[in-house]
């Protein structure tokens, strides 16, 4: 049985997937969504989706309501690997808004961060944590480009 890469995926991306189903970000969450990729998240980066998600301008971006974006993460939150942040590692990165996704990888003992921020998290690999964008993920783990009915 094939090993499923491990992920921590930044706000950026789940933002990007809301406001594009033909890019690469949604790509990515509808294989977390099948089983072909695992989503670790921790309870604090998960409400900052959420936070992120039902912002005004990110709803009229998205043409998404709040009842949307509930469904979305409902779904998510079955899927989802949780991860308990046990060690926090802060200071690490010059954003002290993403140390929330790196606790997260580092704890889950993920293999990579996927996001579009890749300059900021590049103190991820002290921790053997690969920073890579959807496109490189996909790359990176020889994800199907489509995920399996």
């Amino acid at each position: 049985m094939k090993k499923l890469p491990r992920l921590t995926i930044d706000t950026n991306i789940l933002v990007a997937a809301v406001r594009n189903r033909n890019g690469p970000s949604f790509a990515l969450v509808q294989l977390v969504r099948t089983a072909e990729a695992q989503m670790c998240c921790s309870p604090a980066l998960f409400l900052e989706y959420e936070d992120v998600l039902k912002r005004p301008d990110q709803l009229a971006a998205s043409g998404l309501e709040s009842a949307d974006v509930d469904a979305i993460l409902n779904d998510l939150a079955a899927r989802v690997s949780p991860v308990t942040t046990h060690y926090q590692w802060r200071p690490q990165l010059r954003d002290p808004a993403d140390e929330m996704v790196l606790e997260a990888a580092v704890n889950a003992q993920a293999n990579a961060i996927v996001t579009y921020n890749l300059r900021d998290f590049k103190p991820a690999g002290r921790f053997g944590i690969l920073v890579l964008n959807p496109e490189q993920a996909f790359r990176q783990f020889h994800l199907p480009r489509s995920p399996s009915p």
